[in-house]
């Protein structure tokens, strides 16, 4: 348990990210559908500062467990979610904004947000790979969701679990480096391979949005629902 001072001060520093300068307001951007297979989608140095991205989702993060019918993300969870971000990235090597944009794009930051099932369990904040750390269990939330089920679920959509792949491994199999590698490890991550050339938006199965959407995310995009209606496959 946290003692009271503890709480406060993760209080404090949820509530400051809260409140954006207005620097990083002015990165929030429209969204721009990509398709293609990555080659021409923006560069790592068009994308969003960390900071920016967390600020612009401060609404969802704070709402966004509302529509599974669950308590929505206290300042506490919100804080102890940043917290978790940065100690994996620091960790596993992976960049902090493809974390967060994908925690954002499976859950809406929801530490209570239900476990999903695509022929594996998906749980928890990042839908990963039959992890298991999540704090909505067989219906049964956990309010609040204690700091290490939290942690538990960014590592294992990040570093990847005993029975499939994280973000770590998702960037290896990518096969290239830069911006291109988080455009084709979020495809990867989504439908659980990618063949080489392919039209990011097209895959055989999953969510055909889902690159672009990430691709949004990383330059600042902070929308609760997507305007890309890409048809998915059926």
């Amino acid at each position: 348990m946290f003692s009271k001072s503890l709480t406060y001060l993760l209080a404090m520093a949820s509530l400051t990210y809260a409140m954006p300068t207005p620097e990083l307001e002015q990165r929030a951007v429209q969204y721009k559908l990509y398709t293609g297979d990555g080659t021409n989608w923006p560069a790592q140095t068009a994308w969003a500062s960390f900071d920016t991205m967390w600020a612009n989702n401060q609404a969802i993060l704070s709402s966004s467990c509302a529509q599974f019918g669950q308590a929505n993300n206290s300042p506490t969870e919100i804080a102890e979610i940043l917290s978790a971000i940065k100690s994996v990235s620091s960790s596993t090597g992976v960049d902090t904004r493809f974390i967060l944009a994908i925690t954002m794009q499976e859950s809406g930051g929801c530490v209570r947000a239900p476990t999903s099932y695509g022929g594996v369990l998906n749980p928890g904040l990042m839908q990963d790979h039959n992890g298991i750390h999540n704090c909505n269990s067989n219906q049964q939330a956990q309010n609040p969701c204690p700091a290490a089920q939290i942690t538990g679920m960014i590592t294992d959509g990040t570093a990847g679990t005993a029975s499939g792949d994280g973000l770590k491994q998702c960037l290896a199999q990518s096969g290239v480096t830069g911006a291109r590698a988080s455009y084709i490890a979020a495809r990867i991550y989504n439908t659980g391979s990618y063949a080489a050339g392919a039209d990011l938006g097209k895959p055989k199965y999953g969510t055909s949005c889902y690159a672009s959407d990430i691709a949004n995310r990383l330059l600042g995009w902070a929308g609760a629902a997507t305007p890309c209606n890409l048809p998915n496959p059926s």
